[in-house]
């Protein structure tokens, strides 16, 4: 997969690339990569152009008519290492995120020991992650009770932003937090910049499960997170965001009923922005099998028509960006058939592409869209814009070339991050990977993640790996 030495410069060629809407869409371009980066977009692909290219002495490669898009940035990805690297780690993640057109993750702050929470803890985790990574990754530092003075110098290590719990989390070493909590955080984070990212869960009095309750259907662990939980964590969300004038964050919304408030909210000009992740678009609840815990998620996959509402609200740009919260955990703690007791989380990072586009070309979803959706909100919440998320001069040359036509069939064999439990197990989904490039390096290309970690870490305390 190495470019032959002759050749400083290499381009790529394509009757569908994707460029910003407002450069135009997709049209027929050739990129040309120098050093890492975007050098120049040629908006031809005849003859003349081809000509040019080759006498430069610029290595070519032609993709013909499958697609280059800019790599996907995963905005949401659990990788849990240190401390529980037998749910996942660096290397299985990255491979995984380079199978599916991901050129860069942004790393959770929990479910690893020690958590993102302190300069020393970012210190422990991107030492395990130097040198090990196949893609771009980026960190979430986190808000916990009483850690408010080590945001600054998480800001200056270079973390994307941070994240917090309205509810309990479901490890012990992230506590959640409370109004006073998040208050003293949006002080810290004023003039920064940078962004406060919420699991928009509260806990409500009363329950409406029951001891009679069957905890192995499906319904019994929805009616335990009803919408309103959502709706009201929103409701203060919003509120702070306008009162501090610092950028938050909402992440994996599933409840349709708390759209209205995100509109009126980002109406009003609050520094709001809001994801939703691909179980919640591609699931309904009235799908779940008994006993079929890989699908349980916090908050839970809902009915159709909340469905159909989130589609609508990604349609109409309400929803701002759509990730994978891969968030997966050991076998043993996922295959109990007891929805209140297994672990909430659902693995997709490496099919996140192919998962989306199977149902936005049903909804004539543009390829725009779908990148601005994938790619660019991603990046730009991260701070990551001025070199991710877009195919512009200048920028990194992260690149995905895919087949939207072809199809391809999830089996165990395939999925290479580290536990294979998934509820898309089987589905036939529209969209295959041909390759993905970093900074110009192919990493994977016709089903094979080359052997040398490439990747680079996204901090400012981290030298790059030599």
């Amino acid at each position: 997969m190495s470019i032959r030495k002759s050749f400083c410069k290499i381009a790529y060629l394509s009757s569908r690339v994707v460029l910003p809407e407002e450069d135009g869409g997709v049209q027929p371009a050739i990129i040309v990569v120098s050093n890492g980066k975007i050098e120049e977009i040629i908006r031809s692909v005849d003859e003349e152009a081809i000509k040019t290219v080759t006498n430069e002495n610029i290595y070519l490669e032609r993709f013909d008519s499958l697609v280059i898009m800019p790599g996907i940035v995963d905005s949401h990805v659990h990788i849990n290492e240190p401390g529980r690297t037998d749910w996942e780690g660096f290397d299985t993640a990255t491979r995984a995120a380079a199978a599916g057109g991901i050129t860069t993750i942004v790393d959770m702050p929990l479910n690893s020991i020690p958590p993102t929470t302190t300069l020393e803890n970012l210190d422990i985790k991107s030492k395990e992650a130097l040198g090990r990574v196949f893609v771009d990754v980026g960190f979430w530092g986190g808000v916990i009770p009483g850690n408010q003075k080590e945001l600054r110098g998480l800001i200056q290590a270079g973390v994307v932003g941070f994240k917090c719990f309205l509810c309990p989390s479901g490890v012990d070493e992230f506590p959640h937090v409370n109004i006073r909590d998040i208050e003293l955080a949006l002080v810290e984070l004023q003039s920064t910049n940078s962004v406060l990212a919420f699991h928009a869960e509260c806990e409500l009095a009363g329950s409406l499960v029951t001891e009679t309750s069957d905890s192995h259907f499906y319904e019994t662990f929805l009616k335990s997170r009803p919408p309103a939980r959502e709706v009201e964590a929103i409701k203060m969300i919003s509120s702070l965001c306008k009162k501090y004038g610092v950028r938050c964050h909402i992440v994996h919304l599933s409840a349709s009923d708390a759209l209205d408030v995100i509109q009126s909210a980002k109406a009003e000009g609050s520094h709001l922005t809001v994801e939703t992740c691909h179980h919640y678009l591609n699931f309904c609840a009235e799908e779940v099998p008994k006993n079929a815990t890989e699908f349980k998620c916090c908050p839970p996959i809902r009915e159709k028509t909340n469905q159909n509402k989130l589609w609508r609200a990604i349609e109409n740009g309400l929803i701002d960006m759509v990730v994978s919260d891969h968030s997966p955990s050991t076998a043993e703690l996922k295959i109990c058939g007891d929805f209140m007791t297994a672990w909430g989380g659902i693995s997709s990072l490496q099919f996140g592409l192919p998962i989306m586009w199977t149902v936005a070309r049903k909804r004539n979803l543009s390829l725009e869209n779908v990148s601005r959706l994938l790619s660019q909100a991603p990046a730009k919440l991260c701070g990551l814009d001025s070199r991710k998320g877009k195919l512009r001069k200048g920028m990194d040359a992260d690149l995905l070339i895919w087949n939207p036509e072809a199809t391809i069939e999830i089996q165990e064999s395939m999925i290479l991050h580290k536990n294979k439990l998934t509820p898309y197990m089987g589905k036939k989904l529209f969209g295959k990977v041909v390759a993905t490039i970093i900074r110009g390096n192919t990493v994977y290309r016709d089903g094979l993640v080359q052997d040398k970690p490439i990747g680079d870490l996204l901090l400012r305390k981290v030298n790059r790996r030599e």
